[in-house]
């Protein structure tokens, strides 16, 4: 077991179907930029806390820490073969004793990414994020990835698509996209929305007069990326509004879809922001969430 965190993909494991489709994806993450692989399972002391408190008289015994311990390291152990067969080169563990959210906060502060889990309650209506995935969302000091169970992950040819509006967190989420893009030699499609209004705006606007604001802050966005990456095709899309609608649709047909934490304008948010939310939640694609700084 690794006992310091080298800089490199951290992906949190349970053991879960979601949990098991994040290290395979986190491990071709990490073999094609050639990092680390950094497995943390987190042995949550929240039981304990709340059996100490319900039954201060009758500590839990021995044999309880020493049965979560072995199952602990046999979901660490299961979460490597699984790496390593999905193609990661070097990986590494780590235990974590502590509550889930800070403990994967805490080692977001030198991690390059982050991957976590989601969950899924069928085709019809998936689950929100479940409490230790947003907790991550909201808090982490990387970029961000969530890959659920039901997501395909085999699509090599899929473009990689992006959310743009110009701010910060935007600017970040573009440079990931053309990394991605540039090293798994696929498109990118860059897709701009003017606003996060609904649609019932559109008989008291006229398109034509955000049309060329638009396009600016597309080609303000992706200046000098393009001349970074000249292997990677751009492919320049803006709608008018609902960019988290727009985003899930196009991303039926990408491999990756990278969005920043919060924004303006098309992807105005508190925290986490309203599109990345939406997209956290619904996507049914991996999705990077990456922060400004």
């Amino acid at each position: 077991m690794s006992t310091a965190l080298q800089p490199g993909i951290v992906v949190g494991v349970d053991g879960s179907a979601s949990s098991n489709a994040a290290v395979r994806w986190s491990a071709r993450e990490a073999a094609m930029r050639e990092v680390p692989l950094v497995l943390v399972h987190v042995l949550s002391t929240d039981m304990t806390a709340a059996w100490a408190m319900a039954v201060p008289a009758a500590p839990l015994p021995d044999e309880y820490f020493e049965a979560r311990e072995r199952d602990a390291r046999g979901v660490l152990a299961d979460a490597e073969a699984l790496a390593k067969d999905s193609g990661a080169v070097e990986v590494t563990h780590r235990l974590v004793k502590d509550a889930a959210v800070p403990a994967l906060v805490n080692v977001s502060k030198e991690a390059d990414m982050v991957v976590v889990g989601s969950r899924g309650h069928g085709a019809v209506k998936r689950l929100l994020l479940g409490s230790v995935s947003t907790g991550v969302l909201h808090h982490a000091r990387c970029p961000v990835a969530v890959v659920g169970a039901d997501m395909d992950l085999d699509r090599p040819d899929a473009p990689i698509l992006v959310g743009v509006d110009g701010s910060r967190a935007s600017q970040a989420a573009v440079a990931i996209a053309f990394e991605e893009a540039s090293m798994k030699g696929v498109d990118l499609v860059a897709l701009h929305s003017w606003s996060d209004r609904s649609e019932s705006l559109h008989p008291y606007v006229d398109w034509a007069t955000v049309q060329a604001p638009a396009e600016e802050t597309l080609a303000i966005s992706l200046a000098g990326f393009c001349e970074r990456y000249p292997d990677v095709t751009v492919h320049r899309e803006s709608v008018f509004d609902r960019p988290a609608e727009h985003l899930l649709e196009r991303s039926e047909s990408a491999q990756l879809l990278v969005v920043g934490s919060r924004g303006r304008g098309g992807f105005a948010g508190m925290l986490l922001g309203s599109v990345s939310t939406a997209v956290v939640q619904a996507a049914r694609t991996p999705v990077i969430v990456a922060r400004g700084r």
